[in-house]
């Protein structure tokens, strides 16, 4: 990494789920049903084909894509991507108490819809994550899984606009 979009686009199978499999946490089954799609135009195409697959998929699968998210504030092994992201948010760095807030706040959460809280955290500070999981605590399991999806569909866009670089500079 980084890659080119003319990288991309001439890369075999196994290489372009290897290199953007991770775009969609713990799906990379994604990018393999995306690649046939290829030559992609631009990052923006290629994310919004993968996104058509995601609101293409089974209700049950799109759950699954969900649960493959983390707990955010968690300690547990997880994709190099989220780590790098809940870092760069300051979740990795919790105080006692704030780790105590977040573990909460995340059983709350999956007790009551039956799947992580994901928000994407690029922006985020602690607090506004934390005002985040208190406001959405609050909404029905049907609202929760369409921002969820939304949440998932803008962490894969920051990932991919990350990961894929200009093919060439023009003056």
């Amino acid at each position: 990494m980084p890659y080119t979009l003319d990288q991309l686009n001439t890369m075999t199978e196994a290489e372009f789920v290897a290199a953007i499999g991770p775009a969609f946490e713990d799906t990379p089954h994604i990018a393999a049903r995306v690649w046939p799609q290829r030559p992609f135009a631009s990052v923006a195409d290629l994310h919004q084909r993968m996104v058509n697959l995601v609101q293409a998929m089974a209700a049950e699968d799109q759950l699954m894509l969900i649960r493959a998210h983390p707990d955010l504030g968690t300690r547990v092994t997880m994709a190099q991507a989220s780590v790098a992201e809940q870092t760069k948010a300051g979740l990795t760095n919790l105080s006692p108490k704030e780790y105590h807030q977040f573990q909460t706040l995340n059983q709350q959460y999956k007790d009551k819809f039956g799947f992580p809280f994901i928000l994407a955290v690029a922006g985020h500070t602690k607090a506004s994550i934390l005002e985040n999981f208190v406001h959405r605590l609050r909404n029905s399991t049907e609202a929760e899984i369409a921002i969820a999806l939304q949440e998932i569909q803008k962490i894969a866009h920051l990932r991919l606009e990350a990961w894929i670089v200009p093919d060439t500079l023009s003056n």
